[in-house]
């Protein structure tokens, strides 16, 4: 009986993983075995960046936030507790980008929530 060696999947396979390899350096990109583990190791690092990203972009809107906020004169803390007593409802990146591109605006949503404190 002839052996059966299933050549069409076992190329598609290979061929999808030096795809995902793309890119990566020395033996690490043409080599089955160090390929295929040099990319589960590359989607986890990825999965975690992905993570990662929204946590840094997060930090970056609040440092933002503090500044804007010691400009006019109140803590990130106390200017966030302010807006959430007037019910205000700009989120931190919104707040951030107002306060980058639009700084007279941002003082008057700070007045707001001094205003809201008092």
């Amino acid at each position: 009986m002839v052996r059966a060696t299933n050549a069409v999947y076992t190329n598609r396979k290979r061929k999808r993983l030096m795809k995902q390899a793309k890119g990566f350096v020395g033996d690490r990109k043409n080599h089955r075995r160090l390929t295929s583990s040099s990319v589960l190791q590359a989607m986890g690092f990825n999965y975690e960046g992905r993570k990662q990203r929204k946590r840094d972009f997060r930090s970056l809107w609040i440092n933002r936030l503090n500044v804007g906020a010691k400009i006019n004169g109140l803590s990130y803390s106390r200017l966030i507790q302010g807006l959430k007593k007037f019910g205000s409802g700009l989120n931190r990146k919104m707040l951030s980008e107002l306060a980058i591109a639009d700084p007279a605006a941002f003082a008057a949503v700070a007045e707001k929530a001094k205003s809201a404190l008092a």
